[in-house]
C-alpha cells in the first residue's frame, strides 16, 4: 500500500497551486521549498519501494521502515487535503458571489484536520507551512535509514537480475496419482478436448488463483492414458515469470528432438527452424505451465501458432495461469476452463489421506474427525492450504496438538506462511501499484462477506486510491481495477445480474482474505463487539488506519473507539451486523481525518451535527437504517464528500435545503419514498449517479428540484428519475432538462407513475424526454401512451444494450428489432398487451433490412396477462409472410424466460425451428408448455418448466 500512496502523493505535490491572493496566503509561500523538497525526495524513495514491499515479509525492519514512510506520507496527505479545501471553498464562496442572487450559499472554514477552527485564517495558514517543514524533516530522516537495508532500485527485469523472495518453483509433467482429489469432472472436460478432432480452438487455457491446483490437474491429463496414445510428441515447459523466449525454445527443442542446445549466441530463428523440423506432421502436445506474460508481443516472438500449422491436426497447447488476460491474449477465452476450489467432502478426503497417512486408528477416532472437519472448513476448498495442513499435523500425534492449529491464526504457523504466501505473493506483486492498494482494502471487510461492486469502487475513490491519472474518469478505473482483480483469480462466487450477466457482487476466499489481513495487520483491524462500553481485540495499535466493528448490539456507539490511540488518525470507520442506534458528537471529534464512514443497516435514529466538521470525508452511508428521518444540516458542511449513500431509509423525510453547497459530491443515491429533492441540488455539476428513482418535478417550485434544473448536470451517468407535479406545459417543461445534451448518460430510468396526465399528454412527455444516443440501458415504468416517440421508432439508440418495460398500460410495442446492439430485452406486467407482432420487430413489407433483434441474447417476457398470440406477423401481416420468413430473427438469442403468461399458447416458428437457446424457463404458463416439441426441449441445453400442464410431461417444479 505505501508504494501506490507514494506515487499518488508525488502526483499530488506537483500539483500544488501557490496561490498569492492576499498577504495571508503569502505566508504560505515559505512551503514551497519544502514541498519541493518533500516531492524530490519521494521520488528518490519511489525506486526502492519495489523491492521494499517484497522484503518486508520476512524482515520485519524494512516492515517498519515502510510503516514510518506510510506515516509521514498520510500526514503530508491530510496537509494537502486540509489546504485544497480551504482553497477550494475559498475559491467557490468568490465564484458565488459574482453569481449574484442565483446562489444563496456560501462555505464557511470552521474545521480543518489540525481542529483549528478557532484561530483566525492568517494562523491557520502559517500552521500549514510549519506541518510541512516538519513533515520534510521527518522525510529526509526515512530517506537516510532506508541505506541500512540494501534495497535495490527498481529497473527493468533485463537490465537487473534480483532474484525474488519466495520464487516459483520449477514444475513437471510428473504427478502422483494417489495426492490429486476431487478433479474428476474437470480432467474429464480437458480429456476430452483435446482428444476432440473437430476442436477449432489450438489453445486451451486453464485458469484459477494459486494454489488451486492447476498444475496438479494438468500433470494428470497429461499422463493419462488416452492422451498419451493420443499425441506423438509431448513437452512439458514450465515458463513462469519473466517470459524468456530463448529459453523456453531451447527447451520446446530439448523435448521434442533430445538435442540440448549449449550455444546461448543462437538466434531465436534458428532454434524455432530446428523446432519446426522435428515436429513436422506430427500430432504434438505442447504444455505451458505457470504462464504469466499478458504482453503480445512476447508471445508472438515465440511464433507457435505459426509453428503448429506444421504438426498434424489436433496438436493441442494446454497452458495453465492464474491471469485471464492471458487467455485474452492468446485469443482463448472461449476455451477456457476455469478451476474453483474443491468441494467440502474431497477437501476432507485430501486432508486426511495426507494428515491420517498410516494413521488409521485417529482417523476412526471421532475427536479427531471432528477437528479435522474444522480444520478443513477453514481451508476452504483450496488444495495448496489442504495439503499444507495435512502435512504439518502428519507429525502431531496429539488431540492438543492439534487443537493448537485448529485455533491458532492461520498466517501464524510458519508451515503455512512460508508455503502458501509463495503462489498468493508472486500473484500480488505482479499487481501495478494502485490495484494492490484496492486489493488490500478489503481487508476492511468480514471473512464471507459479499462485495457490491459499485460500492467497492466509490470506496476506493475515497481513500484516493483512483486518483492516478487525471483525465480518467475515477469510477471507469476502478471497474478496470475490479475486473483485473477478478481476472487474477482474487475473488469468487459472483452475484450477476440475471438478464445482462453482469457481475454485481463476489466473495473473497477465506485464505486470500487471510493473506490480505496479513499484509495489512498494522493497518486494518476488525473488532469484535461485546457491549456498548467495549470490544475485543488483541492487535490495536497506534497504526490502525482503517478500523471495521462487527457485531455491535442495539444502542450507542461503543465509547472504547474514541478512546484508542489510532483514532484521530483513523481513514476508514465501518460497521457490520450491528444495531448502532446513536453516534456520540465526542467519538466524531476524534475522527477529523476520516475518509470513509460505512453505518449502513443500523439502527440510527440521527447522525450529530459535529459530522459536519469531517472536511476530509469522501464517502458517507447510512443506507438501511430504517428510523433516521433526516440529517443534520451540517453535514451540507461536507465540502470534500464525494458519495452519499442514503437508499433504503425508507422514513427518511428529506433532505437539507442546502444540499448545494456538495459541489465535489458525484454519488447520490435515495431512497425511492423519499418525496422529493431539495432545490439547491442543481447546483451539483459534478453528479455522476442520481438514482433511487427520486421525484423530480415537471413544474415551477420553490422548493423541490425541477426537470429544468437538470439541464447543467452535464457529468450525469446514471439517472433515475420519477416525474411528479406535471405542469400545463409538461413536455416543454421536461425539454428543459437537455437530456439529449448529457453525451456521458449510459443508464437512464424514467418514471411516470405520479404524472396524472391523459395519454396524449403522456406521450408529448416521453417524447420530450429523449435521450442523448449513446445511452446504453433505458428502463420505463408505469408508460400508458398508445403511440411510441420518435427516437423508439427508429435506430436512433444504435448503441442501446438493455430495454425494460415495466408495469406498462400500453397495448403496442417499440420496434425494439431495430436497434443493432441491443442484448436484452425485459418486458414486465403489461396490462393490456394482446399481441406481439411484426411492430415488435421493426421490420416493414418494404425493408430492405435483412436481420432483426441481430444482437439480442437474453429476452424476457413476465406478467403479459393478457398476451394470447406471439407471431411473426401478428397484427402487422399474415405468420406466412415469406418477406419475414426471409428475415433473421434473434440469431444469437441464449436465454428465453417465459413467466405468468398464463392466455400464450405457442412460439412463433422462428424460435421453435432456429432460435440458438441455452437455457428456457417456462413458468406458469400451461398452455405454452403444453405446445412445446419434445424435439424442441430436447436441443436446449438447460430447460426448466414449472407449473401445472397437461400431456402428462415431467415438470421441474424447483
Amino acid at each position: 500500500m505505501a508504494e501506490a500512496l507514494v506515487n499518488l502523493l508525488v502526483e499530488q505535490l506537483g500539483s500544488v497551486v501557490f496561490h498569492q491572493t492576499s498577504e495571508g496566503v503569502k505566508l504560505i509561500l515559505n512551503a514551497k521549498k519544502d514541498v519541493n523538497k518533500f516531492r524530490s525526495t519521494l521520488k528518490l524513495i519511489q525506486n526502492v519501494l519495489d523491492d521494499a514491499e517484497k522484503k518486508q515479509v520476512s524482515d520485519p525492519a524494512v516492515r517498519d521502515w515502510l510503516d514510518q514512510l506510510k506515516d509521514v506520507s498520510y500526514k503530508m496527505d491530510d496537509v494537502l487535503d486540509a489546504w485544497n479545501t480551504e482553497t477550494g471553498k475559498r475559491e467557490a464562496d468568490e465564484k458565488q458571489e459574482t453569481q449574484g442572487s442565483d446562489v444563496e450559499v456560501r462555505f464557511s472554514f470552521r474545521s480543518n484536520c489540525f481542529c483549528l477552527a478557532q484561530l483566525n485564517e492568517v494562523t491557520h495558514r502559517y500552521k500549514i507551512g510549519s506541518a510541512i517543514k516538519d513533515l520534510n524533516e521527518e522525510l529526509t530522516q526515512i530517506y537516510v535509514d532506508k541505506n541500512k537495508f540494501s534495497l535495490q532500485s527498481t529497473m527493468p527485469a533485463a537490465v537487473v537480475n534480483v532474484e525474488q523472495p519466495n520464487p516459483r518453483p520449477i514444475t513437471s509433467s510428473f504427478v502422483d496419482i494417489s495426492t490429486i482429489y476431487g478433479r474428476e469432472v474437470e480432467k474429464e472436460r480437458l480429456v476430452s478436448e483435446l482428444l476432440r478432432k473437430t476442436r477449432p480452438g489450438l489453445v486451451i487455457p486453464v485458469v484459477g488463483m494459486g494454489g488451486v491446483g492447476k498444475t496438479s490437474l494438468t500433470q494428470l491429463v497429461y499422463n493419462d492414458a488416452r492422451v498419451q496414445a493420443h499425441f506423438g510428441i509431448k513437452a512439458w515447459v514450465c515458463v513462469s515469470d519473466p517470459f524468456d523466449v530463448i529459453k523456453i525454445a531451447k527447451e520446446i527443442l530439448e523435448h521434442v528432438s533430445g538435442i540440448k542446445s549449449q550455444d546461448s549466441s543462437n538466434l531465436l530463428e534458428k532454434l524455432l527452424e530446428n523446432v519446426e523440423k522435428h515436429i513436422k506432421d506430427k500430432k504434438i502436445l505442447l504444455v505451458l505451465d505457470d504462464v504469466w506474460t499478458e504482453d503480445q508481443t512476447e508471445w508472438e516472438s515465440l511464433r507457435l501458432p505459426v509453428l503448429m500449422q506444421s504438426c498434424a491436426k489436433g496438436s493441442r497447447i494446454l497452458v495453465t495461469t492464474r491471469k485471464q488476460e492471458v487467455a485474452q491474449m492468446m485469443r482463448a477465452t472461449g476455451d477456457m476452463i476455469t478451476l474453483g476450489k474443491l468441494s467440502d467432502l474431497d477437501s476432507l478426503d485430501l486432508f486426511n489421506s495426507i494428515a491420517f497417512l498410516d494413521r488409521e486408528q485417529d482417523k476412526s477416532n471421532k475427536v479427531f474427525g471432528d477437528i479435522a472437519e474444522k480444520i478443513v472448513r477453514k481451508c476452504d476448498g483450496l488444495p495448496l492450504v489442504l495439503k499444507t495442513l495435512g502435512s504439518l499435523l502428519l507429525h502431531k500425534l496429539t488431540i492438543r496438538e492439534w487443537e493448537e492449529v485448529l485455533y491458532s491464526e492461520i498466517w501464524k504457523v510458519k508451515v503455512v506462511e512460508e508455503k502458501v504466501f509463495r503462489p498468493l505473493l508472486l500473484s500480488y506483486y505482479d499487481l501495478a501499484p494502485e490495484i494492490k492498494s484496492c486489493l488490500l482494502y478489503c481487508a476492511t471487510y468480514p471473512k464471507d462477506f459479499e462485495f457490491n461492486k459499485e460500492i467497492l469502487i466509490e470506496q476506493w475513490m475515497s481513500q484516493g486510491y483512483l486518483n492516478i491519472g487525471k483525465n480518467r474518469e475515477e469510477a471507469t478505473q476502478g471497474r478496470e481495477v475490479f475486473t483485473k482483480l477478478v481476472m487474477r483469480c482474487f475473488f469468487q462466487d459472483f452475484s450477476q445480474n440475471a438478464l445482462t450477466k453482469e457481475i454485481i457482487g463476489c466473495k473473497m476466499h477465506d485464505t486470500v482474505h487471510d493473506f490480505v489481513q496479513y499484509l495489512t495487520q498494522n493497518e486494518c483491524l476488525t473488532m469484535e463487539a461485546t457491549g456498548t462500553d467495549g470490544t475485543e481485540t488483541s492487535s490495536a495499535n497506534d497504526r490502525i488506519r482503517h478500523l471495521s466493528l462487527m457485531s455491535a448490539p442495539e444502542g450507542p456507539f461503543p465509547s472504547l473507539i474514541s478512546k484508542l490511540a489510532n483514532s484521530k488518525i483513523l481513514r476508514t470507520l465501518a460497521t457490520f451486523g450491528s444495531r448502532i442506534t446513536a453516534i456520540d458528537s465526542d467519538l466524531v471529534a476524534h475522527l477529523k481525518c476520516l475518509r470513509t464512514l460505512n453505518l449502513s443497516h443500523n439502527g440510527i435514529e440521527q447522525l450529530p451535527e459535529e459530522i459536519g466538521d469531517l472536511i476530509h470525508l469522501r464517502y458517507l452511508d447510512v443506507s438501511g437504517n430504517d428510523n433516521l428521518r433526516r440529517l443534520p444540516a451540517n453535514v451540507c458542511n461536507l465540502y470534500n464528500l464525494q458519495s452519499l449513500r442514503l437508499d433504503d431509509c425508507q422514513y427518511l423525510e428529506e433532505l437539507p435545503d442546502n444540499m448545494g453547497k456538495l459541489i465535489n459530491l458525484k454519488h447520490l443515491h435515495v431512497d425511492y419514498r423519499l418525496n422529493y429533492l431539495p432545490k439547491g441540488i442543481r447546483r451539483l455539476r459534478n453528479l455522476r449517479t442520481l438514482d433511487g428513482s427520486p421525484s423530480v418535478y415537471c413544474s415551477e417550485d420553490a422548493e423541490a428540484l425541477t426537470l429544468g434544473d437538470l439541464r447543467m448536470m452535464n457529468q450525469l451517468r446514471r439517472l433515475n428519475i420519477r416525474f411528479d407535479r406535471f405542469g400545463e406545459n409538461a413536455a416543454s417543461e421536461v425539454e428543459k432538462a437537455e437530456l439529449s445534451q448529457k453525451v456521458h448518460l449510459s443508464h437512464l430510468e424514467l418514471a411516470y407513475q405520479n404524472a396524472r396526465l391523459d395519454i396524449d399528454a403522456e406521450a408529448g412527455v416521453m417524447n420530450a424526454s429523449r435521450p442523448h444516443e449513446n445511452l446504453d440501458s433505458l428502463v420505463i415504468w408505469w408508460y400508458y401512451g398508445s403511440i411510441w416517440p420518435n427516437w423508439m421508432m427508429t435506430s436512433y439508440l444504435s448503441r442501446l444494450t438493455v430495454f425494460h418495460l415495466c408495469e406498462s398500460g400500453s397495448s403496442v410495442l417499440p420496434p425494439l428489432g431495430k436497434l443493432p446492439s441491443l442484448k436484452v430485452v425485459k418486458l414486465i406486467t403489461m396490462f393490456h398487451l394482446e399481441e406481439i407482432g411484426a411492430e415488435f420487430y421493426g421490420v416493414e413489407e418494404e425493408t430492405s433490412s435483412s436481420s432483426s433483434f441481430p444482437s439480442l441474447e437474453t429476452l424476457f417476457l413476465g406478467g403479459l396477462w393478457s398476451l394470447e398470440k406471439w407471431e411473426l406477423g401478428g397484427k402487422a401481416g399474415d405468420s406466412s409472410n415469406s418477406q419475414m420468413k426471409s428475415i433473421s430473427i434473434m440469431p444469437r438469442l441464449s436465454s428465453l424466460h417465459i413467466v405468468d403468461c398464463p392466455k400464450l399458447k405457442r412460439l412463433p416458428d422462428f424460435l421453435l425451428q432456429n432460435a440458438p437457446l441455452q437455457n428456457l424457463l417456462i413458468e406458469n404458463c400451461e398452455s405454452l408448455a403444453a405446445s412445446l416439441p419434445d424435439e424442441f426441449i430436447s436441443r436446449i441445453p438447460n430447460v426448466k418448466i414449472s407449473g401445472t400442464i397437461s400431456k402428462g410431461r415431467k415438470i421441474d417444479t424447483e
